[in-house]
């Protein structure tokens, strides 16, 4: 199995809506593999299809991290269908946004609504950490980074940091096209 490249801040793919999953074959079940593969080397707790490049609605979970001996778990268009419970702020990082932490406020339970790899449909209630890392996830799938969660004084005092990164993945990704062109 592969490790995927994670995308960055800045990459286009980032901001689109992913598209709704309709089949559900073998190269789904590879993909949510190497998914768990690419986000145990990054040492993520949940990892988003876009972040690697491809447009589906999938997210896969770290899920023992959270719940000693569970298995990771692949979330197939997921979507919210009810938050519960108070809110709660809690330290969040990103993968597509190295060395950038803070806290967001979330609901600390959610209703899920979602389908297997097999396409079986499932809805579930979750709570604390798993609760915001789907709720985390999902974001992702909708084109939402969680420092847009964030209010305007904490965005502005990262828009130095999120404009570097963003500059640099955008030369990077000129680099990479330009590596693909034919001479």
């Amino acid at each position: 199995m592969p490790v995927l490249k994670i995308r960055k801040y800045g990459d286009p793919i980032l901001r689109q809506k992913a598209a709704q999953q309709t089949t559900f074959e073998a190269a789904l079940q590879q993909q949510a593999e190497d998914m768990i593969e690419t986000m145990r080397e990054a040492k993520g707790i949940g990892l988003a299809a876009n972040q690697v490049g491809m447009p589906n609605a999938l997210c896969v979970v770290e899920v023992g991290l959270v719940i000693e001996g569970a298995e990771p778990r692949a979330f197939v268009n997921p979507v919210i269908a009810a938050t519960a419970g108070e809110t709660v702020s809690y330290e969040e990082g990103c993968l597509s946004i190295p060395d950038v932490n803070d806290d967001v406020e979330r609901p600390n339970q959610i209703r899920v609504r979602f389908q297997d790899l097999e396409g079986v449909s499932h809805e579930e209630e979750f709570e604390g950490m798993l609760a915001r890392v789907l709720q985390h996830e999902i974001d992702h799938l909708n084109g939402i980074f969680f420092v847009d969660r964030l209010g305007p004084l904490r965005r502005k005092l990262l828009s130095k940091k999120l404009k570097e990164l963003a500059e640099q993945t955008q030369r990077e990704l000129a680099e990479e096209k330009s590596k693909r062109k034919p001479s």
